[in-house]
């Protein structure tokens, strides 16, 4: 479950509770509460994996990118080296050569820039995402610890 959703829908729970008159303070259903929160536990971990996919993703197209480069740089060399035993074209094939490599460092850098940029986004969002349920889960204990100490007192 997307951890956004749980967090609008202890949003919600608070919405829905009642107030105590004369306060801003809220009766809230404990079962409804604890079922937000384990239900959070749980989507947390599934978040954290799906950013652990991203950055296995993002070191798989790393990797594939390296391999196509290498790739690239045999051809380049296979084609140099061709090109070199024909005498009439050998300025021509260190040129192309050297445009080739050039080339394939250029796109490996590219995909790997947007790699990086990619994962850091997604990091961000995740973050920011578990920070404000954080927020909401700290808020409500605060709250519900806030509360007890009073009702105990007007006992």
């Amino acid at each position: 479950m997307d951890i956004q959703h749980l967090v609008d829908r202890l949003e919600q729970i608070l919405n829905e509770s009642a107030r105590v008159p004369l306060s801003a303070y809220l009766l809230v259903s404990e079962d409804r509460i604890f079922s937000a929160v384990d239900q959070m536990r749980v989507s947390v971990p599934e978040e954290i994996k799906r950013a652990n996919r991203i950055e296995a993703e993002k070191d798989r197209i790393l990797a594939q990118a390296k391999e196509e480069a290498g790739r690239i740089r045999g051809l380049a060399k296979q084609e140099a080296a061709e090109l070199v035993s024909r005498d009439s074209v050998t300025a021509s094939a260190q040129q192309r050569a050297n445009n080739i490599l050039e080339r394939a460092r250029r796109d490996a850098e590219a995909l790997r820039q947007d790699a990086d940029v990619y994962v850091v986004d997604v990091l961000a969002k995740l973050e920011e995402d578990l920070l404000r349920s954080l927020s909401v889960v700290q808020n409500g204990l605060h709250k519900v610890q806030v509360d007890t100490p009073e009702e105990t007192a007007a006992e």
